[in-house]
């Protein structure tokens, strides 16, 4: 019993942690079922009578935000149209930077790398007023182009930490020889590198989804009208005032927002953790 005794106090540690991080999850799930009567009546823990998806329906389609009431729907959809060609340019940009930073090094790389790094470390909200700016400049004001374009340079410096942290652990015999051979920057970049990357590239796709679709701080600033991102939408309809609060449409909906993160972590959490332990955040 005494050798088992740290276990037991390791799995009870986890056990209660696990709880504190799921019970805001069954929370949300539980009063998405219920009734407005149920909620009313009932406790935050209680369970619902019946599996109801009225209020998914109506968070989905036809819940106001503000005097839009379409629901989540075409939020939804500027996420994605946003997040996908933002994380694969970001990741693809962060790699091809790692790959000159640790493979084909000059002159200043070592110092540029480390200027690169303020990027990880800044507060977003010091560039929002120069981004702004530059988006006027392009053209690109209150459109989804220039959320995806800030997102691609928000994300580019852990990004490129994350591939040439990794690439500098491949064995420099393999570039070396390569070279010796006639193969040039792209053709060793594409023919060896990039086969040897599946699990960083797995780390940074899953890092910049998340990270893009959960961030407000820039769709709140640079979006418009149509170019709304779903948290903005999420925080709009939580906001939007009525004469009696539908609180299960907001924990349907906020469901809603976060099911693609959750249902890419379910898929590909694996991944991820196989990813971080094969390099990608050593130094």
């Amino acid at each position: 019993m005494s050798k088992n005794l740290p276990r037991i106090l390791i799995y009870g540690v986890l056990l209660v942690a696990a709880f504190f991080f799921l019970a805001p999850l069954y929370v949300m799930l539980a009063t998405s079922f219920k009734d407005a009567e149920q909620i009313r009546s009932g406790n935050l823990l209680s369970l619902p009578n019946s599996l109801n998806f009225e209020s998914w329906k109506l968070a989905w389609s036809s819940a106001c935000t503000g005097v839009d009431c379409r629901g989540l729907q075409p939020y939804f959809m500027n996420s994605i149209i946003m997040a996908v060609p933002a994380v694969l340019i970001s990741t693809a940009w962060g790699a091809v930077n790692g790959y000159v930073l640790s493979m084909w090094k000059f002159r200043g790389s070592e110092v540029l790398f480390g200027f690169m790094l303020f990027g990880v470390f800044m507060p977003f909200q010091v560039v929002l007023l120069p981004m702004s700016q530059v988006l006027g400049f392009l053209g690109l004001s209150s459109s989804l182009g220039g959320l995806i374009l800030v997102h691609c340079i928000a994300g580019l410096a852990g990004t490129t930490l994350f591939f040439r942290n990794y690439y500098t652990a491949i064995p420099r015999e393999l570039v070396n020889a390569a070279r010796i051979d006639g193969a040039g920057f792209w053709r060793i970049f594409f023919r060896i590198v990039v086969p040897m990357s599946t699990p960083i590239l797995m780390v940074t796709l899953i890092w910049q989804f998340t990270n893009i679709w959960n961030d407000f701080l820039f769709g709140v600033a640079f979006s418009g009208a149509d170019s709304k991102p779903i948290t903005v939408g999420l925080n709009n309809m939580a906001n939007t005032s009525s004469s009696v609060k539908s609180y299960n449409v907001d924990m349907a909906a906020a469901v809603i927002a976060g099911l693609p993160t959750m249902l890419v972590y379910v898929l590909a959490g694996q991944y991820f953790v196989k990813g971080l332990t094969a390099g990608a955040v050593k130094g």
